[in-house]
């Protein structure tokens, strides 16, 4: 078990993950593959290693995942589009400098295709609804410019339904609060301008009840900690201006104790194996944190700051935090 950040290892961990295309596992993961891609950038870029992968070689299998009959992007060359694969690769583009590769008319059009009635989105054709495609609409018409497109109170009040007594939001509407939909619902109403429908006080005590005696943070009551959870909660705190109602350095520990010591990677919780989805929310967390020499990270849009900045699209959370802190 290490106390300090291991970045060489994790730099290589990430590297080499593309160097495992033999095993099972790897074609098992096909449909998390853009999304993985985006993790290891994202993470890359928390440590100030951005470079270490192939720029070209990201933007082709990004490009290569287009879905033509859609006008958006899927997991994998010849997957369907999906709306989580879709905001990985405009993120990816945007970070790598490289979004004059996409019709972006016609991602909007797609992304607007599948709002519900009520104001939901549903992830792709297939219809299933859940706050986090909800959260990847936003995000993404955000960061293309273009949410004026969006009916945006139809989306609040959705968002509004699925608040529940103890503060926090659920995947639907009548599900109970989970930590990760607490992230993209706050997320959402903080780039919508609309944080006025967040229960603060409650919300933030739920979230800060959140971490267990280990330092680890879960995702609802009863359950276990979770590396992930690390980012879950605090970029919902901090967005809410709240990051002092955890014990930081309790959190940072557990994190760190999570690194696989040999191979590198980060687990959900020590002694199990590392993944780049917890490598990469795990060191988001410890941005948040404001771990030394890390890059700080976006809370919104879980992006490097600096890019978010010079989009412009930073202002609302950050007045929120100088109001609250």
């Amino acid at each position: 078990m290490s106390t300090s950040l291991l970045v060489p290892l994790h730099v290589a961990y990430i590297r080499a993950l593309g160097d495992s295309k033999d095993e099972l596992s790897y074609h098992l993961s096909a449909h998390l593959r853009m999304n993985a891609v985006y993790w290891g950038l994202s993470a890359l870029f928390v440590m100030g290693h951005e470079d270490a992968l192939d720029r070209d070689e990201m933007v082709d299998f990004v490009m290569s995942c287009w879905d033509e009959e859609a006008g958006a992007f899927g997991a994998h060359p010849d997957h369907d589009a999906h709306l989580l694969s879709t905001l990985s690769a405009v993120q990816i583009l945007l970070m790598q400098n490289a979004l004059n590769r996409v019709d972006i008319d016609r991602v909007v059009k797609f992304i607007l295709s599948l709002q519900q009635p009520s104001g939901v989105f549903a992830g792709d054709a297939f219809g299933e609804t859940d706050t986090r495609f909800l959260y990847c609409a936003v995000n993404a018409l955000s960061l293309l410019g273009k949410l004026h497109e969006l009916d945006i109170e139809k989306t609040v009040a959705y968002i509004r339904r699925c608040r529940n007594f103890d503060g926090g939001f659920g995947a639907v509407a009548g599900a109970e609060s989970h930590a990760a939909q607490v992230f993209v619902c706050v997320a959402a109403l903080a780039i919508l301008d609309r944080l006025d429908e967040v229960d603060q006080p409650t919300l933030c005590w739920w979230l800060s009840e959140r971490q267990l005696p280990n330092g680890g943070l879960n995702g609802r009551p009863e359950k276990l900690e979770d590396v992930c959870y690390s980012f879950w909660v605090l970029s919902a705190l901090s967005i809410l201006g709240k990051l002092s109602w955890i014990d930081s350095s309790k959190l940072e520990a557990f994190i760190l104790s999570a690194q696989d010591t040999e191979s590198g990677g980060i687990a959900d919780r020590p002694g199990d194996m590392p993944d780049v989805f917890h490598t990469h929310f795990g060191l988001a967390g410890l941005s948040l944190l404001g771990y030394p020499a890390l890059v700080d990270l976006d809370p919104v849009y879980c992006m490097p700051a600096g890019i978010i900045e010079n989009l412009g699209l930073t202002k609302g959370w950050k007045a929120l935090q100088r109001r609250t802190s």
